[in-house]
């Protein structure tokens, strides 16, 4: 049997660049596609996730401390959360969240609340989210 060799200024055709490449070139871009898509999922669950953490925030802790970005805590004594990792590393709070917080603000009860483990991943990013 007789073997051809290309000629350089002879371009290739589709079937024989797939041949030479194989099937797989025709997938390569399957990975990036996946990763894109991914991401993009994530982002969407990461915000809905901060929503969350967000209404539990305001729910359970609106009353004494200032939940958001910006304002002044109802209860003077009481921390804005956006600054609460200058004084606690938000991962420490993880526990006291799911047994329970029993501590006070001069004058004011803390209201005892106990939060389940998605919705303690839920209040800690948004903790984390608004952070200075």
């Amino acid at each position: 049997m007789r073997s051809f060799t290309r000629l350089p200024w002879v371009p290739m055709t589709g079937r024989s660049r797939r041949a030479k490449l194989g099937c797989m070139s025709r997938f390569a871009w399957a990975p990036l596609a996946a990763a894109i898509v991914c991401c993009a999922f994530a982002a969407r669950a990461d915000s809905a996730l901060i929503a969350r953490g967000r209404i539990i925030a305001e729910k359970n802790c609106g009353r004494c401390h200032a939940t958001g970005k910006v304002g002044k805590s109802p209860n003077p004594s009481s921390p804005p959360f956006r600054t609460l990792q200058q004084k606690y590393p938000l991962a420490d709070l993880e526990e006291a969240l799911g047994e329970g917080i029993l501590v006070g603000h001069e004058g004011a009860d803390m209201p005892q609340f106990r939060l389940d483990a998605p919705q303690i991943e839920a209040l800690l990013a948004y903790l984390a989210s608004i952070q200075k």
